[in-house]
């Protein structure tokens, strides 16, 4: 995985503002996302996905899960409401001749609800519901993802497998330390969109709050390598983690603790490398 994780991305020449979000969701698509492909190959190995599998991506982000279930033969449909700018990128990603002759008919990305994808409504519409973009590390997180689930697993069949995903132990999770710069750097906005610690159950409570029954569990090592610095920023920047810290301080201060906690991580070559362990959850809907 070492030269896909470390592929060298351009700099960008001028100005940044505080958040430009659609340079954010770019920088998410072509830096960050992929840091977790191995999270996404394992679930798909695992609940074998493929021609007969329906599946509904919850926070859809940028569409990479998506494109590699489709590759498999998936019929997939993604809803992100949280970030017009990334499900922007999906649907590029997804059009039937961006990646060649294995489309699927009925592939699309939906702006707004989980109800918005249905289009015979009170009809179950699919086997797989996915929630890739890990909790556990921003304070409020989880609140989230419950709602999300709640609306999304009425449009699922009986017995429909739910995957949520979550960060790991801090203590497995090189980045821990570095995102720990964020709730420093917020603080006093400390609790709104600030970094915390991923707890041992929090996919649990999430599922058994959505009336969801788990069904089996798994870890993966999900490496963050990075070209140098400059990339390793712009990634954890895209996460959003670092949002309130900006808002508290400005983006030159969040850039400039940012490289300095990345500085232990830096490589003789250059790169930068943080181990990590991600933890998924597959739970069932009654």
């Amino acid at each position: 995985m070492t030269p896909t994780l470390v592929r060298q991305q351009l700099p960008r020449a001028g100005a940044v503002p505080r958040v430009d979000r659609c340079a954010r969701a770019r920088d998410w698509a072509e830096i960050q996302e992929r840091m977790l492909v191995p999270l996404y190959e394992a679930v798909h190995r695992r609940l074998d996905v493929g021609t007969g599998t329906r599946l509904l991506g919850l926070g859809c982000g940028s569409g990479l899960a998506l494109l590699m279930a489709a590759s498999r033969g998936a019929a997939v449909t993604g809803v992100d409401p949280a970030s017009p700018e990334r499900t922007a990128l999906a649907r590029e990603r997804l059009q039937p001749q961006a990646w060649g002759p294995r489309a699927r008919a009925g592939t699309r990305v939906v702006d707004g609800a989980p109800e918005d994808t249905v289009r015979a409504p009170g009809e179950p519409t699919y086997n797989l519901v996915t929630a890739f973009e890990p909790i556990g590390c921003l304070a409020g997180d989880s609140e989230g993802l419950g709602e999300l689930l709640v609306s999304a697993t009425p449009f699922a069949e009986r017995g429909t497998p739910v995957v949520l995903a979550g960060w790991g132990p801090p203590e497995r999770c090189t980045t821990s330390a570095v995102l720990r710069v964020a709730t420093k750097l917020a603080d006093p906005l400390r609790g709104a969109g600030s970094w915390r610690p991923a707890l041992r159950d929090d996919l649990e409570e999430v599922a058994q709050r959505a009336g969801l029954k788990p069904d089996g569990s798994g870890r993966v090592a999900c490496p963050f390598g990075y070209a140098n610095v400059d990339n390793a920023v712009r990634g954890l920047l895209s996460t959003g983690v670092f949002d309130a810290a900006i808002r508290a301080t400005d983006r030159a201060q969040v850039d400039k603790e940012l490289t300095e906690a990345l500085h232990p991580h830096r490589r003789r070559d250059g790169t930068v490398w943080m181990p990590n362990v991600f933890r998924y959850l597959i739970a069932r809907t009654p």
